[in-house]
Parts: structure tokens; sequence; C-alpha cells
């Protein structure tokens, strides 16, 4: 395997390699005004070279404390909407996790900079899940979900994004950092569905648990297996969970928890669900699980539609990166490997070697935008893996 990595690493460092000979933007321009290639076939076409270019290139860190950047080991990294922020939660060495923001505005071609805002917040316990949450105005806060350690319970944390960096002069104020009683949390969502405003959910130990920040106010939803991934739809009323037995089920936000009306829809794996995303039109859905199956789901007809084949996977937390913008799927397998599909077709465009060597502790986290930076950016997918962040962009 570590022999496979380096010549795979060999042929990327080696790349102003196209992908085939002849397969140029110029000649595939030329033989589809010809009329040798349709419209569909020149854009796979078109797709497949844009991936295949896209290079490998470190990314320089800066930090008002430059040695904790030496040893320090990223354990994920999480853009925001505008992709012009990533999250991350950093393995420290004397054991704990601490988090920063790193700002993304900076990061320009040829030379690739970017600054850490880090904080004093730090925990010696394991972050199941995070996410971005919009409390005050968008991404203003970040929702972590950590495991009890000993005598200390579970909790739900929002951290606000101020607290990090000023990001948004003259609409951050200082937040105020709260924190909820949840044992046991798995993973976590935040809403920004007009029917559960200010609320998120957690997933736990066969249970559902709906929180709303500014009253309060507690549902809690029953379940047969612990829920390992969540997402709200945006329009649509509806809460879908992932769960360990391999269902993947849907809360009508509308029903209330009283009888059992709120179970909308049923999917079913035959393994453990790590991750589910809902696509824009919200009649798809994404799922992948530990058996390294990642399948789109028809929510009409509660049928897969398409398989995305080469994903490994046997007990991780992995999760999925949907971008319909750019027509892809991006997933990191347990091998190391980070992994491109064409989302229309189910094509594999690209597998990434990791510029590490392959093990439990260095599975890469990747965060891919159609913007890095913010609105002027560039297409690209940022790897996070040691104490490395690189670029992987293109044009």
């Amino acid at each position: 395997m570590e022999s496979k990595r380096l010549r795979l690493l060999q042929e990327e460092d080696r790349q102003k390699k196209i992908a085939r000979m002849g397969f140029n933007a110029s000649s595939m321009l030329r033989k589809s005004q010809l009329g040798f290639l349709n419209v569909t076939n020149y854009c796979h076409l078109a797709h497949e070279l844009r991936l295949s270019c896209m290079e490998r290139k470190k990314v320089q860190i800066r930090s008002m404390d430059p040695s904790a950047l030496a040893s320090d080991r990223f354990n994920l990294i999480l853009a925001d909407t505008n992709s012009d922020r990533l999250f991350t939660v950093n393995d420290v060495k004397v054991g704990g996790s601490k988090y920063g923001i790193i700002n993304l505005q900076s990061l320009k071609t040829p030379t690739l900079k970017v600054f850490m805002h880090e904080n004093l917040y730090f925990t010696n316990r394991k972050v199941n899940s995070v996410c971005w949450a919009s409390l005050n105005h968008l991404d203003s806060h970040i929702l972590l979900c950590l495991m009890g350690l000993a005598e200390t319970p579970g909790c739900a944390t929002l951290l606000p994004a101020s607290l990090f960096v000023n990001s948004h002069p003259g609409i951050d104020r200082p937040g105020m950092l709260c924190s909820f009683r949840i044992p046991g949390a798995w993973s976590c969502a935040w809403s920004l569905n007009i029917q559960a405003n200010n609320c998120f959910s957690t997933g736990l130990s066969r249970r559902v648990l709906l929180t709303n920040v500014v009253t309060g106010h507690r549902q809690s939803f029953g379940t047969n297996s612990d829920v390992l991934a969540q997402q709200f739809a945006l329009m649509a009323p509806l809460l879908f969970n992932g769960c360990r037995s391999g269902e993947i089920f849907a809360i009508d936000l509308r029903c209330g928890n009283h009888g059992k009306g709120w179970k909308a829809a049923r999917l079913f794996h035959d393994s453990a669900v790590t991750s589910v995303r809902i696509l824009q039109d919200e009649q798809y859905l994404m799922a992948s699980d530990m058996a390294g199956k990642v399948k789109l789901w028809d929510l009409r007809t509660t049928k897969c539609v398409r398989q995305y084949e080469g994903h490994v996977n046997e007990y991780a937390y992995l999760p999925l990166h949907v971008h319909e913008e750019e027509g892809i799927l991006v997933a990191v397998g347990q091998d190391c490997y980070t992994r491109i599909w064409s989302l229309h077709d189910a094509r594999l465009l690209r597998t990434i070697p990791s510029p590490y060597p392959a093990s439990k502790a260095d599975i890469p986290s990747v965060a891919f935008s159609s913007r890095l930076g913010g609105s002027r950016g560039a297409p690209g997918l940022l790897m996070a893996v040691g104490q490395d962040l690189y670029c992987y962009s293109y044009s």
C-alpha cells in the first residue's frame, strides 16, 4: 500500500500530466465544434481534465504562536458557507484538543498563505461532531458535541466565532458561550429551517434531541439505534438521521414528538450510516456507511438510484462532501485516499493519495469549495493532514 502511495505521489509531482494523449482543452473544443463530441461527453471530458490538472501545493500557515503549529496535528477542518473561514480541531501533543479558525481570504496563488486565529479554549474530551451555526447571523457560531469523560458529562457547546476573530466588523458582538448538558451525543446539526428556528439537533444513543437555543425548550424523539449523522432540510420541514443500525429516517418537525406520526421517510443501508447529505432540490439524499457504500437515494420512491464505487471504510466516521455547482462528490476513505466522483454518472474522476503514510492517526480531513477564500476565490480542495495544510486548486 505504501509503495502504491509513493508511486501515485511521484505521478502527481510529474503531473503536468494530462490524463490521456491528446486530452487537452483546445483539441476537445475543436472536436466539439466539428461535431465529434456531443455536449454531454464534452462536459464530462472537460470536468475530468480540470480535476486531473489540480496540483498539490503546500499552504503556509501563520500564527501568533508558530511553535504550536509545529506540534499540533489537524483532527478535522470545516469550511463555513462562504468558504472564507475554516474551523479547525487540532490534537495537542500533551493530550486533548484545541480549536482555531483559519482565515482563507488571503489564500491567493502563487503564494498560498493563511492566518490561524487561535483561542484559549481547550478540551481534554473527544470532539464527536461539529457544524457551523447561524444564531446572530450566517455562521456566527460553531456547534460542538463533546464526549463525556469520567465524572464530566457530555455536552453540546455553542462557541461564538467572534471569540477567535472579529470577522464581521459592525455585525459581530461578543457572543455568549452556551453549553447544554447532553450526554452521549454522536452527531449534531444546526437548523436553517423556519419550522425549527434557532434550533439544533443532537443524535444520541437511541434518541434525537431537538433544542431551542433561545427558549431552552427541548423535544425528544425515541429511536431504535444510535444516531450517527444528521442534516436538516432547508425547505421541507424535515430532519434526516442516519443510524448505527443502517436505518435512515426523517423527522417531520410539524408533528411534535407525540405518537408515531413524526417518522416521515425510511431508507436502509446494510451497515452503520456515517454521513447524510440532502441535495438542493430536496428530492435526493446521499448517504455513506461503514461498509464503504455510497448511495444516492430518491426520496420520492425511497429507492437507491446510483452507487459510487471505490470508497473504503470499515468502522470510521467519515463525512461526504457534495458539490452540485461543480457536479462532484468528494470523500476521504479509511485508506487515506481522497476520491472524487462525478455526481451525475458516478464515475470515479480522480484518486488523490495522502502526502503522509497511511495510518489511523493521519486520515486527511478535506474541504472543497467552488470559491475558496470567498466570492472571488477559485474552485479547489483543501486537505489537512498531520501538521500541514495543502491546496489542490484549478481554474
